[in-house]
């Protein structure tokens, strides 16, 4: 069994080193003062959970703490963006029509594009992802 006070005290942590990452998302995200695009918010953070997913210790985690950070993002989402929103959200909208014109407008290169919409996919439709993928490893017959 967790002892929740060592679990706290993991979150405190993790939430502390991951602030001045969500500070600079919402400083790169505001247009005005105190105001977000909402739309370059999304991608950013989509982009940050993307990049720590892909390579959890180059940004200082271990894979077991992937959960913890996905509560925190969610957390602040939510506190951002309002009680809806999610992550699952953020990549639902990148993955729409108004998200790819976002991106569009963020002049993401297409390889970064790319790589919001492979998770996107991953994360709405994760059977669908996994045939779509068989289906890639899978020579075709002749």
């Amino acid at each position: 069994m967790k002892d929740p006070r060592a679990e706290a005290e993991a979150v405190a942590e993790l939430a502390a080193r991951l602030q001045p990452v969500l500070e600079d998302v919402g400083r790169r995200a505001e247009v005005a003062d105190g105001i977000i695009d909402r739309d370059l918010y999304r991608i950013l953070i989509s982009t940050v959970w993307v990049n720590v997913v892909m390579d959890p210790e180059a940004a200082g985690l271990q894979e077991a703490q992937l959960e913890t950070l996905h509560d925190l993002l969610n957390q602040h989402i939510t506190e951002v963006l309002g009680q809806e929103e999610t992550l699952t959200s953020c990549f639902r909208y990148l993955n729409g029509k108004a998200g790819e014109r976002a991106m569009k407008q963020a002049q993401l290169t297409a390889n970064h594009r790319d790589l919001l919409l492979y998770f996107a996919s991953i994360i709405l439709d994760p059977d669908g992802h996994r045939r779509w993928m068989d289906e890639i490893r899978t020579p075709p017959s002749r």
